[in-house]
């Protein structure tokens, strides 16, 4: 066994990443404090070829030095809107026929290995503050709450992980589901 060499990697150019058809599903970044994460986050939807990233409150904007060495790229190939307020951000998505979710561990939240994704949606996920989580003034607006299930001693994960975790298992069903 040998590892791929990059050029090996069929790697579509951003032009053509741009065309092609992407996951009806978008992230929501509330207020996350290190632009490293931001970073990531941007990676992760690159990678799973998602329709777009919002960053919203106190969140890093591009270009940023750590959000440029995380992202190495991916700030170019994803479409990406900076929303100063939330709320604001989740009533015009609502309207526009997306359900939002919250990733929290909130009340009534759906684990992350019972949630079905439907054909038919199109999905917004908030991912919140790596302290404070997602803002209290957007719980009351979502359409529910999806949490990952965990069974160490820590109540949460890196909210890059937690990105990486909740995206691949939506667009994972999603794909399966294109393919029926």
């Amino acid at each position: 066994m040998r590892k791929l060499k990059l050029e090996e990697l069929g790697r579509t150019s951003v032009a053509a990443f741009k065309q092609q058809p992407k996951a009806p599903l978008v992230i929501i970044l509330d207020n996350v404090r290190s632009a490293l994460n931001v970073g990531s986050a941007f990676r992760t939807a690159d990678a799973f070829a998602l329709e777009h990233v919002y960053l919203c409150g106190i969140t890093a904007q591009p270009p940023h030095r750590e959000i440029l060495k995380t992202a190495i790229g991916a700030t170019e190939s994803v479409d990406w809107t900076y929303a100063p307020d939330i709320v604001t951000l989740v009533d015009t998505l609502r309207t526009q026929g997306w359900r939002v979710f919250a990733v929290e561990q909130a009340e009534g939240s759906i684990s992350l290995d019972q949630y079905q994704v439907r054909t038919t949606d199109k999905t917004a996920l908030i991912f919140g503050n790596e302290v404070e989580g997602v803002s209290d003034a957007v719980m009351p607006l979502v359409d529910g709450a999806v949490e990952v299930p965990q069974w160490g001693t820590k109540h949460s994960l890196n909210i890059a992980v937690c990105i990486g975790v909740v995206v691949w298992e939506m667009v994972r069903q999603w794909r399966s589901l294109q393919q029926k």
